[in-house]
C-alpha cells in the first residue's frame, strides 16, 4: 500500500496517514524532503506504530528531529510479523537509512570444498554460490581461519589441493610429497582406496567426529612403535599433533559441548559498540569477527544486537543454535523469522552457566578489547586531521579527503584513480578508477590525465545531489599538476567547494621532504618526522598503489586479449574458422585479402575489413 504525497509534514503528516492505516502487520518508511529515506521500521500493527510518532513530545531529541523531517511515508502490508521483521530488515540493508541501526562492512564467508567431481578429491577454499559438486565446510570467519585450517588439514590428512591440469600433467611427485603435505595421488604414491580414507577421515574431522578418529590414530602410532616402524609412529603423532592445532582454533577458544552454533555477544562504550560473532561447527572454532553496527547514542545493546541479527542472518547461512550476551527484545520473532527462512529450527538463547555462559563471556571480552583498539585508532585518526587542518589552513578536519594519482606504460593502458579517507581511516569502498579515454589526450601527457579524471569526477558530483564533495583533494605532484587541475575545476565552477593541495617529493625525491603547493599560497614543507607528515605520506602511496594496480591488472588483461576479438564482425565462430585455418593470430594479419576469403564463414566484405583492420 502506498500513499501520495501531502502538502503537510511532521507529526501533522503522519496524524493525517494514520487515519487511513489498518491494524495489520506491515512495513513503514519515512522521507525526507529530497525523498531520502530516514527510517524503516516494521509493526505488529501498523496503526498503533505509527500513532505513537504523533505524540511528538514523548520522544528524544533526535526521534522529534526525524518526525519533523519527515514529507512522506509509505507501507507494505505483510502477511505475519515474521514476514514485517524480515522485510524490514532487507531494506534496512539496501536502503541505510539515516536513522536506523545499520550492519556495516557486512561481506560473504569463505568454506572448505572437499570437490567430488574428480577420482582424487581436491580441498580448497571456496566463497560464493556453491556450484561445484562436493562438500562444504563452513562458514569461517576469515580467509585466514580457512587458510590456517588448510594448512594443518593437509599436514594431517595430505590431501592434494592442486588444480586438475597439474594433477593430470605430474609424472613424479612434487615439492608437497616431499614435504609431507601431500599424499601424491596423481603419481600413484598412494593408491585410491588409502587417499579415499584420508579424504573420509578429514572429512569426519571437519563433521566434529575427531574424537573416534584421535583415538584410532592413537593406536595406529602404538601399533606401529611397538613394530619398531618410527617412522610411521612420527607420521601418526604429526597428524595427531594437527588435529590439536585446528581443535584449538585462531583465538585458543573451543568448546566441549556446543559443538554446531554462532556466540555473539555486544560491547558498548563511547557512543559505539562492537558485536563479535564467534563460529563454532562440529565441535571447533571456525574463526570469529568483529562488527561495528552504525547506531545513535542511546540506543540500548540488546535493541542494537536484536537489530543486527535480523540483517547478519539475511545472506548467511543460519545455525541452529545462537546464544547470545543479551535478552533480546524481539527474540521469540527473531527465532521465528529465521525458521521461516532457513526451514528448520532455530533457537536464540542467552546462557545463565556453564560453558555456554564461558564463552559468551569470552566474546564479550573480545569485543570490548576490539572496541577500544578502534576508540584508540578513531581518536588518533581525529587527531591527524586537526593537525592536517592546521597545516593547510581549514576551517575544520576534513570529514572527506580525495587522493588522486595515474598511473601508464608510455601512455598505454592509462589509469586515473582516486582514494578516500575520513575519520574512520581509509574508505576502499569508495574508491574509484577511470580509463583515460580522450582522443585528444597525448600519450603520456599527466596533465591532460589529470584534466580528464577532475573533469569526469566533478561533472558528476554536479550532476548527483546524493554524491558527498570532498572536503579536501590531495594530488600527486606538483605545480604543474596543481595548475592543471585548478583550472578545469575553475571551468566547472567549483574550485571554491574545495581545496587542492599537491604533494611533491622533495630535494632528490627525497620522502620526508616533501613540497606542498596550494592555489594562492607559497610552496612549502611540514616538519620532517611528524605523524601529519607520515600519514599524507601513506595516503599519497595508497593512491599510488591503487591506480598502478589496477593499470597493471588492465594491462594482463589485454595481453590476454586476442587481436580478432576487436574486429567488427568476427564473432566466436569466424574466430575459430581463422585460427584452425590459419594457426594464430600473427598468421592472420600477415594474410592477404584473397586468402582471407577462402576461408568458410568469411565474405569479401568481412575479408576486407579483417585486411584493413591489421593494414590501416
Amino acid at each position: 500500500m502506498s500513499t501520495s504525497e501531502t502538502k503537510s509534514y511532521g507529526p501533522e503528516l503522519i496524524a493525517d496517514y494514520v487515519k487511513r492505516l489498518p491494524g495489520k502487520p506491515g512495513v513503514y518508511r519515512m522521507f525526507d524532503e529530497a525523498e531520502n529515506v530516514l527510517y524503516v521500521g516494521k509493526a505488529k500493527n501498523l496503526k498503533k506504530r505509527v500513532t505513537a510518532y504523533t505524540g511528538y513530545q514523548r520522544h528524544t531529541i533526535r526521534i522529534q528531529r526525524m518526525i519533523r523531517a519527515t514529507h512522506s511515508m509509505e507501507f507494505v502490508v505483510t502477511d505475519s510479523e515474521t514476514e514485517a521483521l524480515l522485510l524490514e530488515a532487507s531494506l534496512i540493508k539496501k536502503l541505510k537509512p539515516r536513522y536506523n541501526i545499520l550492519l556495516r562492512d557486512d561481506k560473504s564467508f569463505p568454506y572448505i570444498l572437499v570437490r567430488k567431481d574428480h577420482e582424487a578429491p581436491q580441498i580448497k577454499k571456496h566463497r560464493g554460490a556453491k556450484k561445484i559438486k562436493g562438500d562444504y565446510y563452513g562458514p569461517f570467519a576469515s580467509a585466514g581461519a580457512v587458510n590456517r585450517t588448510l594448512d594443518t588439514l593437509q599436514r594431517a590428512f595430505r590431501l592434494r589441493n592442486c588444480s586438475d591440469s597439474i594433477y593430470a600433467a605430474r609424472t613424479r611427485p612434487c615439492m608437497l610429497h616431499q614435504i609431507k603435505r601431500c599424499s601424491a595421488p596423481c603419481t600413484g604414491e598412494i593408491d585410491m582406496a588409502g587417499y579415499g580414507e584420508l579424504i573420509q577421515d578429514a572429512e569426519d574431522f571437519l563433521k566434529g567426529k575427531s574424537d573416534k578418529l584421535r583415538h584410532r590414530l592413537q593406536e595406529q602410532m602404538r601399533a606401529s612403535s611397538k613394530e619398531l616402524n618410527f617412522e610411521k609412529a612420527a607420521e601418526y603423532r604429526d597428524r595427531l599433533q594437527a588435529l590439536a592445532h585446528i581443535s584449538g582454533g585462531s583465538s585458543n577458544a573451543s568448546s566441549q559441548t556446543f559443538a554446531n552454533g554462532d556466540v555473539i555477544s555486544i560491547f558498548s562504550g563511547g557512543g559505539q559498540s562492537c558485536v563479535q560473532v564467534f563460529f563454532f561447527r562440529g565441535g571447533q572454532n571456525w574463526g570469529n569477527n568483529a562488527y561495528y553496527p552504525r547506531h545513535s547514542k542511546e540506543d540500548e545493546p540488546a535493541q542494537i544486537l536484536d537489530t543486527f541479527l535480523a540483517q547478519f542472518y539475511l545472506n548467511k547461512p543460519i545455525p541452529g543454535h545462537i546464544i547470545v550476551s543479551e535478552d533480546l527484545p524481539n527474540r521469540d520473532l527473531l527465532s521465528a523469522a529465521l525458521e521461516e527462512r532457513s526451514g528448520r529450527k532455530v533457537t536464540i538463547a542467552r546462557p545463565q552457566r556453564g560453558e555456554k555462559k564461558s564463552l559468551i563471556e569470552m566474546a564479550r571480552k573480545n569485543a570490548e578489547e576490539s572496541l577500544a583498539r578502534k576508540l584508540a585508532e578513531t581518536a588518533s585518526q581525529a587527531r591527524l586531521l586537526r593537525q592536517m587542518a592546521e597545516s593547510f589552513d581549514l576551517d575544520s578536519p576534513p570529514d572527506r579527503i580525495e587522493v588522486y594519482d595515474n598511473s601508464h606504460i608510455q601512455g598505454t593502458n592509462a589509469i586515473g584513480a582516486f582514494i578516500v579517507a575520513g575519520p574512520e581511516g581509509l574508505e576502499k569502498k569508495e574508491y574509484r578508477t577511470y580509463n583515460i579515454k580522450d582522443d585528444e589526450t597525448e600519450p603520456g601527457d599527466d596533465y591532460a590525465m589529470m584534466r580528464e579524471v577532475m573533469r569526469r569526477r566533478f561533472t558528476r558530483l554536479l550532476k548527483d545531489d546524493k554524491l558527498i564533495w570532498p572536503d579536501l583533494v590531495l594530488i600527486d605532484g606538483g605545480k604543474g599538476q596543481l595548475s592543471a587541475v585548478s583550472e578545469t575545476l575553475a571551468d566547472l565552477g567549483v574550485l571554491e567547494r574545495t581545496t587542492l593541495v599537491a604533494i611533491a617529493k622533495g630535494p632528490d625525491r627525497n620522502a620526508g621532504r616533501e613540497v606542498f603547493h596550494m592555489p594562492g599560497r607559497s610552496e612549502f614543507m611540514l616538519q620532517p618526522r611528524t605523524p601529519v607528515l607520515y600519514y599524507l605520506q601513506r595516503l599519497r602511496d595508497e593512491a599510488h598503489r591503487f591506480a598502478i594496480g589496477t593499470h597493471r591488472s588492465r594491462r594482463k588483461k589485454q595481453m590476454k586479449t586476442n587481436p580478432l576479438d576487436a574486429i567488427p564482425g568476427v564473432g566466436p565462430g569466424r574466430k575459430r574458422a581463422l585460427l584452425s585455418h590459419f594457426g594464430s593470430a600473427k598468421a592472420v594479419k600477415g594474410a592477404t585479402q584473397g586468402e582471407l576469403e577462402k576461408v568458410e564463414g568469411v565474405s569479401r566484405k568481412l575479408a576486407e575489413t579483417i585486411y584493413e583492420y591489421f593494414h590501416e
